[in-house]
């Protein structure tokens, strides 16, 4: 997911989401890991699934409205609900977090409900334990604008990263595909405007991305995975753990829909045929071995057992994050 469509004049960090929730810092343990769910923004996209998916879905989003809303659809407005987060995940004794939302202070403009925000998102992060000190590492699933935000914030009119003590892994793919000096087309234009020079070089001169390539090793729970499609360096971070099972696939996932349908794509996907055939393969693996599916823009419960259903896949049990 990159831009919305600003829903209101509401500041996206209000405590309460469009449901009228009060945000909160969900835990769950698998395998002696610890997931931890803490929510940047929830609310409406701003924009129709004819519009959101590449394909038609109108027909599944209606015919599933009564459990699609109101955390995946607006069947009022006929628009799309969604959300950022970032997951933190303890494992082995290290602090990991996967995905950095939008972040403060970020002039987007080609993006503008991004632009310039004032969140209390590192308050946020707090509540659930972790202080900028605390992050070991940082995981951004691609290089899009609402997953490496907080890379970086602002001080003294200098983007410094976030996370001092961190060391940030980017697959190489994804690095060198939205280096503006590579000066490749991509599917969003100029959605993602400056998103490279604050939020990715910085932390890359203070010398604290660690570029990977095909996979990587976190530790014996945890590895990093190429899923290229909806960017060329889209990853998956897969948990395996005595008997437990997850996968933090990004936006593989924008909606639960796209588990039920897994050929329909973002309109944000830069390689249409790559992200069906990864979706798929990834969602097969999920389903062979019950892992929980975590994608980075679920609201309500935010991640889902799944199981194969004919040529797609259903919802086999919900997390119980919500």
């Amino acid at each position: 997911m990159v831009g919305m469509n600003s829903p209101d004049d509401t500041d996206p960090m209000d405590r309460t989401d469009h449901t009228g929730r009060t945000h909160r810092t969900d835990h769950l343990e698998l395998g002696g890991v610890g997931i931890t769910r803490v929510t940047e923004y929830a609310g409406p996209l701003g924009m129709t699934p004819a519009t959101f998916l590449a394909t038609d879905s109108e027909e599944t989003w209606h015919a599933n409205s009564s459990w699609l809303a109101p955390d995946f659809f607006d069947p009022d407005t006929g628009t799309v609900n969604a959300v950022v987060q970032t997951w933190v995940v303890r494992s082995e004794g290290r602090t990991i977090l996967v995905d950095t939302g939008a972040g403060n202070g970020k002039e987007r403009p080609y993006s503008p409900v991004w632009s310039h925000l004032r969140t209390d998102f590192l308050e946020r992060l707090a509540r659930a334990g972790v202080t900028p000190e605390d992050v070991d590492l940082v995981v951004n699933t691609h290089l899009h604008v609402d997953h490496v935000g907080w890379n970086t914030r602002l001080e003294d009119r200098e983007w410094v990263p976030t996370f001092p003590n961190a060391t940030y892994l980017i697959a190489k793919d994804d690095f060198d595909f939205w280096n503006p000096e590579n000066n490749h087309r991509t599917a969003l234009g100029r959605g993602n405007q400056n998103v490279f020079e604050d939020s990715v070089a910085p932390v890359h001169r203070a010398g604290q991305v660690r570029l990977w390539e095909g996979s990587h090793r976190i530790d014996s729970r945890l590895r990093l995975d190429l899923a290229p499609g909806h960017t060329p360096g889209s990853c998956v971070l897969t948990l395996e753990s005595g008997t437990d099972r997850a996968v933090f696939v990004g936006d593989l996932l924008h909606s639960p829909v796209q588990i039920l349908e897994p050929d329909h794509n973002s309109c944000f996907c830069e390689d249409p045929v790559r992200a069906r055939a990864t979706r798929r393969r990834v969602l097969g693996w999920a389903a062979d071995q019950r892992a929980l599916v975590v994608p980075a823009h679920l609201g309500g419960h935010g991640a889902a057992q799944v199981e194969r259903n004919g040529p797609g896949f259903a919802i086999r049990e919900w997390a119980p994050f919500a």
